[in-house]
């Protein structure tokens, strides 16, 4: 039985991400509370029709410490089932905007609380299912269809018998990403965007590869990520982590890092089956 526990605040996706999997063959229970988990693998286990669950957890049910949801979701019979625990993320203005736009109540305002109180609260409430997630995603400048999109790709195509990788690209002067777990800076490499001939150009267009790609120092850096990665990736394996995204940072997030980017991505998927890559300042936003 595959298992997948989705959580986050409310506007981050979550309702969104149900849907994919539920697209994909996923028996889809929407804000499901968290102590009926182990009634639901044991009622499922058995039902072959039911060898994909899927569950949401909101807020508003979760009156549970770190310790007890800690214990709830590990004491279930991991012999039986794969379990991942996927939580999704925003910055509070991205979320205070979509609340906006939406015109959509925020399910822990009331007379008491403001919608930007309403927002922190809901943080405080699901650190206990942050704090102990498989993957985490920061959505706060994907667009609906990429978020449908990096779901299908990240959590149907990881079966559990290999690691999802994620290389995301990024620009520093637009912060650095919440679900990175490794985050590297290039900004010390030679900067195509000084040259206005190749400035229009981004990582992924010929001029910028060739660029970067005849530079010794460029060369080198990658191939010291590489070595970092691989180094690390079985102690994650052997921890049994299903996920892990690997940040590349430069400046703007156009050219080093997407080049680079788009280069590890390529050398991982040589040696394993479930590699993506992603570029957060190229991406289409809300």
């Amino acid at each position: 039985m595959r298992l997948v526990v989705i959580s986050g605040r409310s506007g981050s996706g979550k309702s969104s991400a149900l849907h994919v999997l539920e697209d994909l063959g996923f028996y889809c229970i929407d804000n499901l509370p968290i102590g009926l988990l182990n009634d639901l693998v044991r009622e499922t286990h058995h039902e072959e029709r039911l060898s994909k669950v899927a569950v949401s957890i909101d807020a508003r049910n979760l009156v549970h410490t770190f310790d007890q949801i800690d214990h709830i979701l590990h004491s279930l019979p991991h012999d039986e089932y794969q379990l991942d625990i996927i939580y999704l993320d925003a910055g509070d203005d991205v979320l205070l905007q979509r609340f906006s736009a939406t015109r959509r109540k925020h399910p822990l305002t009331s007379g008491q609380l403001s919608l930007p109180e309403a927002i922190e609260k809901e943080r405080e409430l699901l650190d206990p299912i942050a704090n102990i997630a498989d993957l985490t995603l920061d959505t706060t400048s994907m667009s609906v269809h990429e978020l449908r999109s990096l779901i299908k790709k990240r959590v149907s195509g990881n079966q559990g018998a290999d690691i999802a990788i994620l290389f995301k690209s990024f620009g520093f002067k637009y912060g650095i990403p919440k679900d990175a777990d490794y985050v590297f800076d290039v900004r010390n490499l030679p900067n195509p965007y000084w040259n206005p001939e190749l400035r229009p150009y981004n990582g992924q267009d010929e001029p910028i590869q060739q660029f970067l790609g005849g530079r010794p120092e460029v060369k080198k850096m990658q191939a010291d990520i590489a070595t970092f990665v691989g180094n690390w990736l079985p102690s994650f394996i052997s921890a049994n982590r299903s996920y892990i995204t690997i940040a590349i940072g430069c400046t703007g997030g156009q050219h080093r890092s997407v080049y680079l980017a788009e280069q590890l991505t390529g050398q991982f998927s040589q040696q394993f089956a479930n590699v993506q890559v992603r570029h957060r300042e190229m991406a289409v936003h809300y």
